[in-house]
């Protein structure tokens, strides 16, 4: 029952963290939108990946323990198909990259994708909200 709740509690996060995202990429571009939305995504990049964590736990018994891991699982379980894991992966580095959006063409790149894991995140999270509904009925 502990691990249920837990689960619910990231899958608030993520719906949270998503919102935000789409959110401010509806903003016209300017520098401070692109900064800000990058930050955005760095956290929610953080929220579904820690909601796809808690539902292999929960759902599949399944341990990962990094994005790419939790990724590779999704796909074996069919959560993602081949080109969405492979995205997925790709979304993981750009992550790994915001660390360094001092660089203006660092930053470019990864605003330019943000679009697209915006779409992957949002149907990852609703796969497993309504995986959760069917099997709690």
């Amino acid at each position: 029952m502990e691990r249920q709740y837990k689960l619910e509690m990231k899958a608030r996060v993520a719906k949270r963290a998503l919102g935000t995202l789409k959110e401010i990429m509806d903003e016209p571009y300017s520098v401070i939108i692109r900064d800000a939305a990058i930050q955005r995504f760095e956290y929610t990049f953080e929220a579904i990946w820690k909601l796809i964590k808690e539902y292999l736990i929960e759902r599949e018994g399944i341990v990962c323990n990094s994005p790419k891991s939790c990724f590779r699982e999704a796909f074996r379980i069919h959560l993602l198909n081949e080109s969405e894991s492979m995205q997925a992966l790709y979304m993981t580095d750009d992550r790994n990259m915001t660390t360094h959006t001092y660089h203006e063409d660092v930053a470019e790149e990864i605003y330019r994708e943000l679009s697209g894991y915006y779409v992957l995140m949002d149907k990852v999270y609703w796969n497993i909200v309504r995986d959760l509904e069917r099997n709690d009925l």
